[in-house]
């Protein structure tokens, strides 16, 4: 039992030394470890985690400059709010389109991050915000009860207090949720442009932050690959379902961090040559940051090898940010487990996945979402 005892505190300082470090967390230890564990040591480890990272969080926020609004990004002919502006016929709406994309796809390979705006309806949004608050409450059920492994319902989270990543199905409306966002907006089209259209759909949920969650630690979600920073990894699309306020726990994102360089500054904790401050607190004080303050509908789009943080909802209502990702088709496993339900990993890549959401559209249903749909647990 000592020896148990052990070898999970072992592995407890071992990822809480990856998270503190903004290294990956290797998959097949922080789901089977920190979640599906139920001993009372392992969960006593969590806590204790939890409070050295939200202590840490704390602490880069107080050194770090202050954040200002992530902007839309606004190519020539695109209208005042990066969306359509007036009637255009179906050809010249897929020229934009694709204009609209090439610029929105320079932005990402430059600076890491990019803000596209109306890629949802009001409405919609509406409609989705209500949804996932209502399959959350199910969801927790479904799990306490259980009825259902965890896993088919909620992905890992750092700091999961007062925070879940609760994992998509394949219904209606997440059909017109999706159909809107990767094509009829530009965001498919970006995605196409930076991966091509054999992306592998990698994540597919919904962040849900309560008031009272903490800050994240600034952190990667995927490592550097290959030698230079000309291998993207993964693109997330994070689409707000509500107006989002300064104090309702934006993403702080770092622009330009999305490189080698930035990286092995990142990952030196300890100061040396004679300097007071390591290269990672060197790097967090005086690099530039800006704050997914995203208006309802709106999105950000972003390297995942970029540094970023959830930050603290101090407000009095929860924010809700639903989410796909696409990872390159030429990379295995890329360093991050997927919040994705198991039964749609892997299955999908762009091209069939707006296909068949475009025959959805046009009434004539799919049969490849249909049977993906019928065996979601």
């Amino acid at each position: 039992m000592q020896t148990k005892k052990m070898f999970y505190a072992a592995i407890s300082l071992f990822i809480h030394f990856c998270i503190l470090c903004g290294y990956g967390v290797p998959g097949f230890l922080l789901p089977t470890y920190l979640l599906q564990r139920s001993s009372r040591i392992s969960y006593s480890l969590y806590d204790d985690q939890e409070t050295a990272i939200t202590q840490r969080g704390a602490y880069e926020e107080s050194i770090m400059k202050p954040s200002i609004p992530l902007q839309p990004n606004k190519p020539r002919g695109s209208g005042s709010s990066g969306g359509f502006g007036g009637r255009s016929s179906k050809g010249s709406k897929t020229s934009a389109l694709k204009e609209q994309a090439k610029a929105h796809a320079q932005v990402l390979r430059q600076v890491g991050v990019v803000r596209i705006d109306d890629v949802l309806s009001k409405t919609l949004a509406d409609e989705l915000r209500e949804f996932v608050y209502m399959l959350r409450d199910t969801a927790k059920t479904e799990v306490a009860e259980q009825k259902v492994e965890r896993r088919h319902r909620f992905a890992d989270v750092l700091l999961r207090r007062n925070r879940c990543d609760l994992t998509m199905p394949l219904t209606e409306l997440t059909y017109r949720a999706l159909h809107a966002l990767l094509c009829e907006s530009p965001v498919g089209a970006t995605l196409q442009n930076l991966l091509g259209d054999d992306a592998v759909l990698y994540e597919f949920s919904c962040l849900i932050s309560e008031p009272g969650s903490d800050r994240q630690v600034i952190h990667p979600d995927t490592p550097i690959f290959g030698d230079d920073n000309e291998i993207p990894v993964l693109y997330t699309c994070f689409v707000s379902l509500q107006d989002m306020t300064q104090d309702m726990g934006p993403t702080c994102w770092m622009p330009d961090t999305h490189t080698k360089e930035a990286h092995e500054s990142f990952q030196i904790e300890i100061p040396s040559d004679g300097n007071t401050v390591s290269p990672k607190d060197q790097l967090l004080k005086t690099k530039d940051s800006v704050l997914g303050v995203l208006p309802k509908g709106c999105c950000g789009i972003f390297d995942s090898r970029l540094l970023h943080a959830g930050t603290a909802n101090r407000s009095d209502q929860p924010r809700a940010i639903f989410y796909v990702s696409f990872k390159n088709p030429k990379l295995g496993y890329p360093g991050n487990p997927a919040s994705i339900r198991p039964d749609l990993s892997g299955k999908l890549n762009l091209r069939q996945l707006q296909k068949e959401l475009k025959s959805i559209h046009q009434g004539k249903g799919s049969i490849a979402l249909d049977a993906l749909a019928s065996k979601q647990v």
